[in-house]
């Protein structure tokens, strides 16, 4: 048994108002190909398949193309939703798709969804739970509700027997050791509320994870995280994206390996003076690139380091580079940084002028005296009540 675990394809996804759809498309291509050459017995989607509950008509058609594709070719897919996700929609016509060999879980249902697929070993059972919020089950966290669900899987979880788990939650390692983050995903720590420790899945021989965009495996190694098959933050430009495509052989132990991915634009981050970063030489050694647009093509960050004033930079910097989706202009952030410790610090401010020098940060003007008499009945007010 053979199959490619990919997770967050987030279609629909937007940078900086950039539509992503053409780079999504040209990567979902590429998974159905890595699918293909690989002659994968079914690909797993490990939820956030798009990136909002109500997803446009083109993202859609999209997914719509991608599954066709697969399903076309004799190749089954299993598929959960994620926090992303509408539950709801993701599970339409999932009866009627089952013939077909679309299996699409979104909405959690008990004993939950199970999955046999047969090879010449025997049967590979995967069960699949769509990410849900712990009050849907009646529990007090993530980790009570994970418990809540396995106890009513249909079948003895039983770690000789060869099964794997589809899942969208945020897993922590045996040691409590938290999954490497970007700054894409939407995921709070408010006490450990969303962490499920890895201990709850010792009887699973693979367990296919979404909801973490780095590609990643916790505790000890049966445990992945596919991450998601394109760079959704600056914060990854770095990263190299992949899917895994596990193996079974009779054993119930798994082999994993990962398949890279290329983009069509890559995602950089440059830094220097405007007029250093548009010169011949330094474009010419932009010009080759990880992306297959090319170098230029690629989607930047451009850090500025000019202490001058400069006019229309953005227009400069587009005119040889033209997916620009975000300048920092360094000396704002000295700048910024630097008054705001310097406000912080000194002899010690009533409230009032402490409102009123964050007003002044913020608006870049003092704060008129019809403000401050409402600051000032406000401070009052809460003055009163401590008393």
């Amino acid at each position: 048994m053979k199959f490619l675990h990919t997770a967050d394809l987030h279609i629909g996804k937007k940078l900086f108002e950039q539509s992503l759809l053409e780079d999504q498309k040209y990567i979902l291509n590429q998974i159905f190909e890595v699918a293909v050459q690989e002659k994968v017995d079914a690909v797993v989607i490990a939820g956030d398949i798009y990136d909002r509950a109500v997803p446009s008509a083109e993202a859609v058609s999209l997914l719509d193309e991608f599954l066709t594709r697969l399903v076309g070719k004799k190749i089954p897919v299993l598929c959960i939703s994620g926090n992303h996700d509408s539950p709801e929609r993701i599970s339409f016509a999932g009866r009627i798709l089952e013939g077909q060999g679309l299996y699409m879980a979104g909405t959690y249902r008990e004993p939950p969804r199970t999955v046999v697929l047969e090879d010449a070993y025997g049967p590979v059972t995967f069960v699949l739970l769509p990410f849900v919020k712990s009050a849907v089950v009646e529990a007090q966290n993530a980790a009570e509700a994970m418990e809540h669900m396995l106890s009513h899987t249909p079948m003895p979880l039983n770690a000789n027997n060869r099964t794997v788990l589809i899942t969208h939650f945020f897993v922590t390692g045996t040691g409590g050791e938290q999954p490497e983050l970007s700054d894409s995903e939407e995921t709070s720590f408010v006490g450990g509320l969303d962490c499920v420790p890895a201990s709850l899945f010792a009887c699973f021989s693979y367990v296919a994870l979404g909801h973490i965009h780095k590609p990643q495996h916790m505790g000890g190694g049966k445990i992945y995280y596919a991450g998601s098959p394109l760079k959704y933050s600056f914060s990854e430009w770095r990263a190299e994206k992949s899917v895994n495509i596990v193996e079974f052989g009779a054993e119930h132990e798994p082999k994993v390996r990962r398949v890279a991915l290329k983009p069509l634009h890559d995602m950089r981050c440059i830094r220097g003076r405007l007029e250093e970063l548009v010169s011949p030489d330094i474009v010419e050694a932009n010009r080759t690139g990880s992306g297959a647009a090319g170098g230029l093509e690629d989607y930047l960050q451009v850090t500025l380091t000019d202490t001058e004033e400069l006019v229309d930079p953005i227009g400069t910097l587009r005119s040889v580079y033209p997916n620009v989706l975000q300048i920092v202009l360094e000396k704002n952030q000295n700048a910024s940084g630097e008054m705001y410790e310097s406000r912080l610090t000194g002899k010690r401010k009533e409230i009032t002028e402490l409102f009123g020098d964050f007003y002044e940060l913020l608006q870049e003007k003092p704060m008129d005296e019809k403000r401050q008499e409402i600051v000032r009945e406000v401070a009052e007010t809460v003055k009163g009540r401590q008393v």
